[in-house]
């Protein structure tokens, strides 16, 4: 059932703008048809007014055109990573073995794993609550592991993985305070906090890379401009060949670390300088709302 009087649209679109909702008549479009009575509507509003993310209020994220189930408590996957997964699914192979670290919701990877027609799926979350999550969204498409990073992951995949994606936190520890309510206060800390610099998740990744990419594999991982030289250092040390794409319209940085032929436990030489490339993403369909920078 859907509420959408036109009066009650009207209202709750003035209680989200007085709460500082920046997009105020997509989201009470979105409440309206999630709330099944005036009652239920009014609680949405209420909670929503006082800072909880939209897309835990309606249990799900658009991401890439899909709509992918999002639970209280779990990393809100952010438009601006659409264009990773982009460039991700222009360097799959066909049948390509994927690997979704620190994967959240498990969005990344199941939007991947879609759009490449992938041969093997694999992701895996510290966060019991994501990994509850990202089950469900990744379903038949592969298997999901609690651990953290490359822990729990199968032997097997060493020296096979044809795309690795990492999404790693990259928020500075003291930049934290500084975010959005909604992501401060509702998302886990784990995905947001990188560390002094905010890339010290990042760096644990790219050592452990060369290990378990196939040869000519590629990790990628997103950053914030600022943080784009020494996430470029953190790769070539690693042995990754490093480069840099940038999508202007979605304010999104990505670094792609690719493994040479000595790939799969040795260390794939120095490296080059990296190019700056600038690209744009797919056209997003209606989503919740574009999300906060949260990662920034």
């Amino acid at each position: 059932m859907t509420v959408h009087t036109a009066d009650l649209l009207s209202t709750t679109v003035l209680a989200l703008r007085r709460a500082g909702c920046v997009f105020a008549e997509d989201e009470a479009r979105l409440l309206h048809e999630a709330a099944a009575t005036p009652d239920e509507l009014s609680s949405l509003v209420e909670r929503r007014a006082a800072g909880l993310p939209l897309e835990h209020l309606l249990g799900w994220a658009e991401f890439g055109g899909r709509r992918y189930a999002v639970d209280a408590g779990v990393f809100v996957p952010r438009r601006r990573t659409e264009f990773l997964v982009a460039q991700a699914a222009a360097l799959a192979p066909r049948r390509a073995v994927v690997v979704d670290l620190c994967c959240g919701s498990g969005v990344l990877g199941a939007a991947l794993a879609t759009a490449s027609d992938a041969a093997e799926l694999h992701a895996c979350d510290v966060e019991p609550a994501a990994v509850r999550c990202a089950r469900r969204n990744v379903g038949e498409l592969g298997h999901v592991y609690e651990g953290d990073l490359f822990d729990p992951l199968p032997d097997a995949l060493r020296a096979r993985v044809d795309v690795l994606l990492a999404n790693v936190p990259y928020v500075p520890t003291d930049d934290v305070a500084l975010l959005p309510a909604e992501a401060r206060v509702h998302e886990p800390r784990v995905a947001l906090d990188g560390g002094g610099d905010g890339l010290d998740v990042m760096r644990r990744v790219a050592a452990g890379a060369p290990e378990w990419l196939a040869p000519g594999g590629s990790l990628l991982v997103e950053a914030s401009e600022r943080q784009r030289e020494r996430a470029v250092e953190i790769l070539r040390a690693a042995g990754l060949t490093p480069r840099v794409l940038v999508s202007e319209e979605l304010y999104a940085t990505v670094l792609v670390g690719t493994a040479g032929a000595g790939a799969g436990g040795a260390a794939a030489g120095n490296g080059s300088a990296a190019p700056r490339a600038t690209g744009t993403a797919p056209a997003a369909g209606p989503a919740a709302t574009p999300n906060p920078p949260a990662q920034d």
